[in-house]
């Protein structure tokens, strides 16, 4: 077990995707007087018995009702049991995770009027790997993402399920367990644990981190289809890429340049080559490739930011014991990021289909029709093309802008909202597909090259072969081709095809490495 020590307000990216990978997070003491004054803020608050929303009032359209201070603890339990409403199958236990701790860092900021012991039981729940059954369907990312966030902290009460090391388990035989006691929640607890982003967050960031990998996996299935296909190196020459200026397409340029340097395969038809110039899914890879580079580091940026921020309702300052009610729940800087994180995506597999398409056109690849040595009596990569473009299609309907749309709720108090939950949420599902793509391409790339054995390409493209290969060996005659992908894929998934061309070093997104 790693431990990563948590600075709220100052984590960074690759902070964020340790504790995705599995680290357990631990709160900087640092921040501990800060969580105190606050509760003491609250407690101030209560005893002055004028109205504050969220602390002694109703909820949402009910913020008009007032709550006596006798019921405040069942107001907290109220609000909890009831907005824990959501449906669907239960987040990934990766994602919670990185959801707990984001809220855990949002709270430890003292704005919130949490108590120090509440915080503590949620640090605990991490380290004891008690993570919440969470449905992932109900948040329409605000007034926060209050459904699933509930379903966490009804957990902290005794409520509802838990994923634990010895499988799932209500959340009372979790805690007795691990030697953990449920918390009474206090005056503004429910709402401070239910209220924000970090859901969508939590979902924002495991897209990002896990596009990462994609990226650089296509980068390199790239350069294979370009060598597999007696492509030019010229298109990605420096000069052409410092003329436009773009940071993301100058780095993909370096790479696929890398990647292929050396290469036989390339040396074989630099001079006589009837063909002018590449199909534009080799060609303009830097261009295209660089520009969803560019795209992912802006959202990279925004969701660092976020994850960083406090976004419950109300605001506690506890230097003058103002509560301040504000709408930083709102998710629409996470719902952007999504957005702009599932067009790089789309973009990415769209681009692989292609460069597939290509390789199995005999017409443009100069290669046997299918990538098989037998067309007619063998179909060889015929349908793994079609499932490509099958997978491209999906995801094009998946990349519609979320952040576009919204409905009303809370009886029209909250009438516009980001729709950010799912913006996210679609994120992983949609890499899946297009790691599926680039498994594809990585099959067809080897396959292409193999036929033009004995010339070799670079070293770092035939470590990669070298790779497929002990997994997959050449195509001959059809066989059974789902192991083969399934196999491709995972090398793709796991980052094994990227390690695997580790002599070359490929762009990542600024702090997510």
């Amino acid at each position: 077990m790693t431990e990563l020590t948590l600075k709220p307000g100052n984590a960074t990216l690759a902070d964020w995707r340790a504790i995705y990978r599995g680290a357990v997070p631990k709160l900087d003491d640092a921040c501990r007087p800060k969580i105190k004054a606050s509760a003491e803020a609250v407690a101030r608050i209560v005893a002055k018995g004028e109205p504050v929303y969220g602390i002694n009032t109703g909820f949402g359209k009910l913020a008009s009702v007032r709550i006596p201070a006798a019921d405040l603890e069942t107001l907290q339990r109220n609000i909890v049991l009831s907005h824990a409403a959501g449906v669907g199958e239960p987040m990934p236990v990766a994602v919670v995770r990185l959801m707990m701790a984001l809220k855990l860092a949002s709270l430890a900021q003292g704005a919130s009027g949490v108590r120090p012991e509440t915080i503590e039981l949620l640090e605990a729940m991490l380290v004891n790997d008690v993570i919440p059954v969470v449905p992932a369907q109900g948040s329409v990312g605000a007034s926060g993402d209050l459904a699933p966030l509930s379903h966490m902290t009804a957990v902290m009460i005794g409520v509802g399920e838990c994923f634990t090391p010895h499988g799932r388990v209500p959340a009372k035989v979790a805690f007795v367990s691990h030697g953990l006691e449920p918390v009474t929640l206090g005056a503004k607890e429910g709402l401070a644990l239910l209220n924000g982003t970090q859901f969508s967050t939590a979902f924002a960031l495991a897209g990002l981190f896990e596009a990462e990998t994609l990226y650089q996996s296509a980068l390199v299935a790239g350069a294979l289809s370009t060598d597999a296909a007696k492509g030019s190196d010229a298109p990605f020459d420096p000069r052409i890429h410092l003329l436009r200026k773009h940071r993301g397409q100058i780095e993909t340029a370096d790479a696929l340049r890398n990647l292929m340097a050396g290469s036989a395969i390339r040396e074989s038809h630099r001079v006589g080559d009837e063909r002018v110039q590449d199909p534009y899914c080799l060609r303009c890879q830097p261009q295209v490739m660089g520009a969803a580079l560019d795209v992912l580091r802006k959202a990279a940026d925004t969701l660092e930011t976020e994850a960083n921020g406090v976004t419950d309702n109300p605001l506690i300052f506890a230097e003058d014991d103002t509560a301040l009610s504000g709408g930083n729940f709102h998710a629409e800087p996470v719902a952007f990021a999504a957005d702009m994180i599932a067009l790089a995506v789309c973009e990415i597999g769209s681009l692989s289909e292609r460069r597939i398409a290509m390789l199995v056109d005999p017409a443009l690849s100069g290669m046997p029709a299918f990538l098989t040595p037998k067309p007619g009596l063998n179909s060889g990569f015929m349908i793994p093309q079609v499932t490509a473009a099958a997978l491209v299609s999906e995801n094009k309907q998946k990349a519609y802008p979320a952040s576009v749309d919204s409905i009303p709720t809370s009886a029209n108090q909250e009438d516009h909202v980001s729709m950010a939950a799912h913006g996210a949420r679609r994120l992983l599902g949609m890499i899946e597909n297009a790691t599926a793509v680039i498994g594809i391409e990585l099959l067809a790339g080897a396959q292409g090259c193999d036929f033009h054995a004995p010339l070799a390409s670079s070293a770092a493209l035939e470590a990669v072969r070298a790779l497929v290969r002990a997994e997959v060996p050449h195509l001959d005659n059809d066989r059974h081709f789902h192991p083969d992908m399934e196999k491709a894929i995972a090398m793709v998934r796991s980052g094994a095809a990227v390690q695997a061309a580790g002599a070359v070093a490929l762009p990542t997104i600024a702090g997510a490495a």
